[in-house]
């Protein structure tokens, strides 16, 4: 913390002294439009990102569409992209295949420090209704981010701490809808103020409530049913006909998904002080979430007289309370001509809290406290060469108490410096990107201590073979330290209803990757092509042993060489103009593949899907029909069980009513039409756990 103040003083001190002017538009400010190559926010010295990773953008009535309880179920329409969807309530990305500790969830850069990484039914602590844009990073450049974005990194960015000062003095987004699926009610809406020329303040708030969730389906898997209604014939043969017409019924279940229902709401403020110089600003923000974490039923059978042996997880369902203070600083100062353009911060500090409730008694109380930094300076152009280096500390302190506390007490302390490095030499462009992390990972009560030094890199280049056709191809090297929870965990978690093991003799994971992409655009065509391939070297995942300990499965943390490859496509294309409207077409197809050394699959590898879509664009009115195929996932680890592929059938309206403006957005959507039955490979829960069935969506965009 000491560090971010001096920091702040500095950047207070420069603000005062004049700067050359830089053009916002090509830093990513709040009224950019997404058009073309992206602009990344969080580096805008690298143009377009497009070396060394890909990037896919979602923003306006796109999001609005998409927008969902948590971010993880908001971008699985995105090509590469799954979510755990361990409840409504609880729901992070999957990026091609890989989650918790290879996928960072970031804030404007720097992470959401919260406990989403660490167990999948904790969720993230962002409400997407605050959020206008989102951008997702796949490839080498995440190394930008750190080393546990192997996988990938999603950035969110909000308007809490402003860039820029508003056109009109004020500037309100809104943001309000209801969906039929879990009788979903939500509103969020923030207001920037200018106080003066070059102060600018921002309040925002969020509010959403559901209640149980409905399935399209059977709510339990095949397997659950065939095993309840196996109980249900013991329970005949016992004579006990009210339990075995009790257990028939719970295996035919439909409709509501029990204990699925959820409540949050957010609030913050922010100030700003903007001028030729640059800007710092901080924002004070609250995050309130309250939601169930469904049971998966106990198909178990006793007979007659035996007593039940285990843990005692109390009575009634399992919900979770979370709430999260946190704390923000964003600088950023223009230096000129020379060779540096810009100095940016940006820090943030959050106190979290979750409680895991079994019916009315306290469970187990989950703390985390953290703060982390950046410090980067950018390069001007010199002859087709910029870039940008810095430094990144983070701390974590956390700690679990109560019966369940299956991870003890543990401070992680990590410290980074990187650099991004690119040259366009004529058709060619070159990407090359370095980052060491020293990372130290301390259990007190258990006296252990373990130090990690990793370095990761990443060499890349590309070659436009024509105008708007480039071909690519990149390498890396990535190196990341063993998580807390993997090195020490030792005990029951009731919410995920596994015995979690860690191993604390966990060595660094390192790997290989090769990625080669093709890239198209023309006025009437765009088209991205992507294949990857990594090696990993003593690559650690959690897997059922078999095992049972207190009643629950155990679940095991190993290391092993592994393999996961795999491609990203995705095309659209203006197919006709029928009176005012251009009809366009878009197809996204993506698959993962992983397996252990050996010939064991990696556990919840989404399925292969391919999503195809018709829109006609008017200049008030939208629509949009689409459907989403997704294959069967045979390919399971052992004690895993196979999914059923599914297909959804989705359609949406938005219309424009103000005339020559876009500023309002009415849509309606509907969802799983055809009501059918879903489940997503990449979750715990996904056997009692379905998608939702049909959902008739009605949203309202407003800015102004």
């Amino acid at each position: 913390m000491r560090l971010l103040c001096s920091a702040g003083f500095t950047f207070a001190m420069l603000l005062a002294a004049p700067a050359f002017a830089q053009d916002r538009a090509a830093a990513g400010t709040d009224d950019d439009v997404h058009t073309g190559d992206p602009i990344i926010v969080t580096a805008p010295y690298v143009r377009s990102l497009d070396i060394l990773g890909n990037v896919s953008v979602l923003e306006g009535d796109e999001l609005a569409r998409d927008i969902r309880g948590q971010i993880g179920d908001t971008l699985t329409r995105q090509a590469g992209v799954s979510a755990t969807s361990f409840a409504p309530g609880a729901s992070r990305p999957v990026l091609r295949g890989f989650s918790g500790e290879r996928v960072r969830v970031l804030t404007d850069g720097i992470g959401s420090i919260d406990l989403s990484n660490t167990s999948a039914d904790h969720a993230v602590t962002i409400d997407p209704l605050t959020v206008e844009r989102i951008e997702i990073l796949r490839g080498p450049a995440v190394l930008l981010f750190g080393s546990q974005a192997i996988g990938g990194a999603v950035n969110l960015f909000d308007r809490r701490i402003p860039r820029k000062v508003p056109t009109d003095h004020v500037h309100i987004d809104a943001i309000g809808g209801y969906a039929t699926a879990a009788d979903d009610r939500n509103i969020g809406s923030s207001i920037d103020v200018a106080l003066t020329p070059n102060i600018v303040a921002h309040l925002d708030g969020s509010w959403r409530k559901t209640g149980d969730a409905r399935s399209g389906g059977f709510v339990y898997a095949p397997g659950i049913r065939s095993d309840l209604l196996h109980l249900a014939e013991h329970e005949v043969e016992d004579g006990h006909l009210d339990e075995a017409a009790e257990l028939t019924a719970d295996a035919n279940r439909r409709g509501k998904i029990p204990n699925t229902a959820s409540e949050t709401w957010t609030t913050a403020g922010g100030l700003s002080l903007i001028n030729d110089g640059g800007q710092l600003g901080v924002s004070l923000s609250y995050f309130d979430s309250n939601y169930g974490v469904p049971s998966r039923p106990n198909t178990a059978h006793h007979d007659e007289g035996e007593e039940e042996e285990g843990h005692d997880h109390g009575e009634g369902p399992v919900t979770i309370g979370l709430k999260q203070w946190r704390a923000d600083v964003r600088g950023e100062v223009e230096l000129g001509d020379g060779f540096f353009d810009k100095l940016r911060l940006r820090g943030g500090y959050a106190d979290y809290e979750h409680t895991e409730f079994e019916g009315d008694e306290v469970g187990t109380v989950f703390t985390n406290q953290g703060v982390e930094g950046r410090l980067e300076l950018a390069q001007n152009d010199r002859g087709g060469w910029r870039g940008a280096s810095g430094i990144q500390y983070s701390h974590r302190d956390f700690n679990a108490i109560g019966a369940e506390a299956f991870v003890p007490r543990n401070l992680t302390d990590q410290f980074a410096l990187f650099t991004l490095q690119e040259w366009t030499l004529g058709p060619l462009g070159i990407e090359a990107a370095a980052r060491y992390e020293a990372t130290r990972v301390k259990a007190p009560t258990l006296g252990i201590a373990r130090s990690f030094d990793t370095f990761s890199g990443a060499l890349g280049a590309n070659y436009e073979i024509t105008d708007g056709v480039k071909f690519g191809v990149s390498v890396a090297r990535a190196v990341r330290a063993p998580s807390a929870e993997e090195l020490f965990s030792n005990g029951p978690h009731i919410a995920t209803q596994s015995f979690e093991v860690g191993d604390q003799t966990l060595k660094r994971e390192a790997s290989w990757g090769a990625e080669a992409s093709f890239k198209l655009k023309t006025d009437a065509l765009n088209l991205s092509l992507s294949a990857y391939s990594n090696w990993f070297d003593d690559f650690i995942f959690s897997n059922a042993t078999g095992a049972e300990e207190d009643d629950l499965p155990v679940f095991q943390y190993f290391q092993q060489s592994a393999r996961v490859w795999g491609f990203e496509a995705e095309a659209s294309a203006r197919l006709a103009q029928i009176g005012g409207f251009n009809i366009v077409g878009d197809l996204t197809a993506d698959m993962t593949r992983a397996k252990i050394k050996g010939g064991q699959f990696v556990p919840r590898i989404p399925a292969m899907r391919v999503l195809g879509g018709l829109e006609a664009q008017g200049e008030r009115i939208d629509a949009r029909a689409e459907v989403e195929w997704t294959d069967d996932q045979t390919r399971i680890a052992p004690f895993e069980t196979a999914t059923k592929g599914f297909t959804l059938v989705n359609a949406s309206i938005s219309w424009r009513p103000l005339p020559d403006t876009k500023n309002l957005t009415l849509s309606l959507a509907a969802n799983n039409i055809f009501d059918v039955e879903a489940r997503r490979h990449a979750s715990f829960t996904k056997d009692y756990v379905p998608l939702t069935g049909r959902d008739i969506r009605i949203t309202a965009r407003a800015s102004f």
